[in-house]
């Protein structure tokens, strides 16, 4: 509400919501979600999710121009989620779940394809930087480390111009990568 009246603008006003989905923590994405959705039904408007990976590495392209950027966010456990985007907007690299040391591999099919230039993102950034440098690739940190919500509201608009999702697209869901944590307890005797 207080974002909405310094902007001088009613919710009404609004044509699209935009929201990441993940990957993240259960909380955030459940409480972002459910907050899109609760707008999506009072207004009446399309929402529309895109992946905090692409949001990241969307910005890490504006930050530090190069031919690719890579998002790659800490999962705990030595893992990371990884994601990659293309100077040009393709996602290259679909949010996945990784070992920390299968990054560099899994990474070496795209510098053929895009080279060895990239830009960085996410708050594991720091933890790829130098995988990469050890097999030669030129890494530049462009800081990013959480989502924007200019970068969110850019790209779900660039999809929505696009006509990749319908007129009017299902609500948008939480892209989960890991199992939860959370377990019932078990059966008392």
């Amino acid at each position: 509400q207080s974002l909405m009246r310094s902007s001088g603008l009613d919710f009404t006003a609004l044509d699209l919501i935009a929201v990441t989905t993940g990957p993240g923590t259960f909380t955030g994405q459940r409480v972002g979600l459910a907050f899109a959705r609760a707008l999506r039904v009072a207004l009446n408007k399309p929402a529309i999710g895109v992946t905090t990976l692409d949001c990241l590495a969307e910005e890490a392209l504006v930050r530090q121009p190069r031919p690719w950027a890579i998002a790659a966010a800490d999962a705990k456990r030595e893992e990371i989620y990884l994601g990659a985007r293309s100077a040009r907007g393709e996602t290259l690299i679909a949010p996945e779940l990784i070992a920390r040391d299968m990054v560099a591999a899994r990474l070496s099919a795209l510098a053929n394809l895009h080279g060895n230039r990239v830009a960085l993102a996410g708050t594991a950034a720091e933890a790829v930087a130098p995988l990469l440098a050890e097999i030669g690739w030129q890494c530049t940190d462009s800081l990013v480390r959480q989502p924007d919500a200019i970068f969110v509201a850019g790209l779900v608009a660039a999809e929505a111009r696009a006509g990749v999702h319908d007129p009017i697209p299902p609500p948008p869901k939480p892209l989960y990568l890991r199992a939860p944590d959370a377990k019932l307890p078990g059966r008392a005797l």
